[in-house]
């Protein structure tokens, strides 16, 4: 195997960068925080912790254009119209914002963004009947076709406030390898959603990429990541947890970098650990090249070091640590690829 060709990513070799959530509440210290350690690959920093409308659901169900949920004691559910869930949820986006146009003044270069993906969101939301928006294909493609809008819109948005930015979608898909499998339970809990077309997942994850006018990462951090169908769809980079890769992802992954994917590692818990040194964290991504037959000169090139997962659940100090560790163990890689 002979490598890939990294001209067409906006970020450079030895690249690192976040997944997308960091702990606490305050916009602007995570802003800081992100933007000081991730100065040449930064992304916009989400904060759950927050609470409802500032999670992983509720922040994507405020991006939906002529769609709009609320809060259920099971969950996020489509309404009829915008109420205060819909309100917060905007108001924190419009925070972070503001936020991180304040620590990229001036700034030029890969600024990645992150949203939930159509399948795990359709797998999340509940029509009104309390069952997933999986269950109802039109309500699928009708989900899909408003993130679209409200991703474009979305970008539109931070490309204003961030003039230099070259804009990364990242599109967080957790559920996608459920929604493969059939493995996505119904509202009674004793049933599961029938395994959607791969087909169709397919289509769906390139409508939305094409609205992002940009390129987008799929980030899956489950096992089994569907690396061909990801790869089909258009996705310009994957992000995975490296510590789930089995040797049998071995052809996939090798495929997938063949033909142009970027692998946006994952090589640091997301959870308070003690830290090894930064070139012994990327030691499974050179012995992975080394199976695939790749030149290791092309591995600063074809990888981004992130952490494992998102870093809500670590403690700040801990956050600050694991990003600054992933971005010299992304010069490791550079440095000594072998």
């Amino acid at each position: 195997m002979s490598g890939v060709d990294a001209s067409r990513f906006p970020w450079g070799p030895a690249a690192a960068t976040g997944v997308g959530s960091m702990p606490g509440t305050d916009a602007r210290e995570a802003a800081k925080t992100v933007t000081g350690a991730l100065e040449t690959f930064p992304h916009l920093p989400e904060l759950p912790a927050r609470g409802p409308g500032a999670d992983m659901i509720g922040r994507t169900a405020g991006l939906l254009v002529e769609m709009y949920a609320r809060v259920e004691p099971s969950g996020w559910r489509i309404g009829d119209r915008p109420g205060r869930d819909t309100r917060r949820a905007r108001s924190w986006r419009g925070e972070d914002l503001d936020a991180l146009e304040e620590f990229t003044q001036g700034y030029g270069g890969p600024l990645k963004v992150q949203t939930v993906g159509p399948w795990t969101l359709a797998a999340a939301l509940e029509l009104k009947n309390g069952e997933a928006v999986l269950s109802d294909p039109g309500a699928c493609r009708d989900l899909a076709a408003s993130l679209a809008e409200g991703v474009r819109g979305h970008l539109a948005e931070v490309r204003r406030r961030v003039p230099g930015a070259e804009v990364v979608l990242q599109l967080d898909e957790p559920s996608l390898t459920a929604v493969l499998g059939g493995r996505v339970k119904t509202a009674s809990g004793y049933r599961t959603h029938r395994a959607v077309d791969r087909a169709a997942v397919e289509g769906t994850l390139r409508e939305v990429f094409g609205a992002a006018e940009a390129p987008v990462v799929v980030h899956v951090c489950a096992p089994d990541v569907p690396f061909a169908l990801l790869r089909r769809a258009g996705a310009t980079g994957i992000s995975f947890d490296a510590g789930l890769l089995t040797e049998r992802e071995d052809d996939r992954i090798g495929e997938a970098v063949e033909g142009g994917t970027a692998l946006f590692a994952g090589i640091v818990p997301g959870t308070d650990t003690a830290l090894s040194d930064p070139a012994g964290s990327v030691g499974g991504v050179r012995t992975l090249w080394r199976r695939l037959g790749l030149s290791p000169g092309t591995l600063a090139d074809s990888v981004v070091i992130t952490p494992a997962c998102g870093l809500a659940g670590a403690s700040p100090a801990y956050a600050r640590k694991v990003l600054a560790h992933c971005v010299r163990a992304a010069r490791s890689l550079a440095d000594n690829p072998e």
